[in-house]
């Protein structure tokens, strides 16, 4: 009776560690599901930049970093100049391809620091953490540059606006959505100024961003 005992007790320990055993390969798989399906709910699937929800994140955290390691943070809001033309002369095939493009373009101009994004449509945005105004420009002007020099059937150019949150002065005060919208008025600025151009945000004007208009475009 002993024995049958025995192995009855070592049957049971045997079943209960193979379940064990499953359910931890069962969590760890639905760990990486998970995982998985997190990093797609915030990943734009043309580009394979993040989307607005994953840059909205990303943005908030970088804004708390710089203010307490008191660092420079810069944002770039691009836009894609006439991408409503080329959707209506060359089709929307045409127009996805453009947008892929230019998340080519931004995916290798990133540095391991920074983080690009499609913002939505025909927009991106580029968060440069530890860079100030004027590396954030020239930044900003090599990615406008690489863009217009692609080799496309039709033209293809941007618009970008740069705001930049310093340690001194009142940047540091600024959220993420007013950086948001400073970048968002200078990159309109740009398309003022005859598209295909670079213009940042002045920060210390905090009320109305005041901003300084550089016309990067080569002239007519």
């Amino acid at each position: 009776v002993r024995t049958e005992l025995t192995s009855d007790r070592a049957a049971y320990l045997y079943i209960g560690a193979a379940t064990a055993v499953i359910f931890a390969v069962f969590g760890y798989f639905l760990g990486r599901q998970a995982d998985r399906l997190a990093q797609l709910s915030e990943t734009d699937p043309l580009t394979d930049l993040l989307n607005a929800r994953g840059f909205s994140a990303r943005l908030h955290s970088e804004i708390r970093r710089a203010r307490r390691y008191r660092q420079p943070l810069s944002l770039l809001f691009l836009d894609l100049d006439g991408l409503k033309t080329i959707n209506d002369r060359y089709g929307h095939r045409a127009g996805s391809d453009a947008i892929k493009q230019v998340g080519t373009v931004i995916h290798a101009e990133l540095r391991e620091t920074d983080t690009g994004a499609r913002w939505g449509g025909d927009e991106f945005t580029i968060l440069a953490p530890n860079t100030r105004s004027g590396a954030a420009l020239t930044f900003a002007e090599r990615v406008r540059a690489r863009i217009a020099e692609l080799r496309v059937d039709w033209p293809l150019t941007v618009s970008i606006g740069v705001a930049t949150l310093e340690p001194e002065g009142n940047g540091m005060t600024e959220d993420a959505p007013g950086l948001l919208r400073a970048a968002d008025a200078a990159m309109y600025h740009a398309k003022r100024c005859g598209k295909n151009a670079v213009v940042a945000a002045d920060m210390q004007d905090a009320e109305h961003f005041g901003l300084q208009a550089r016309r990067l475009q080569p002239e007519a």
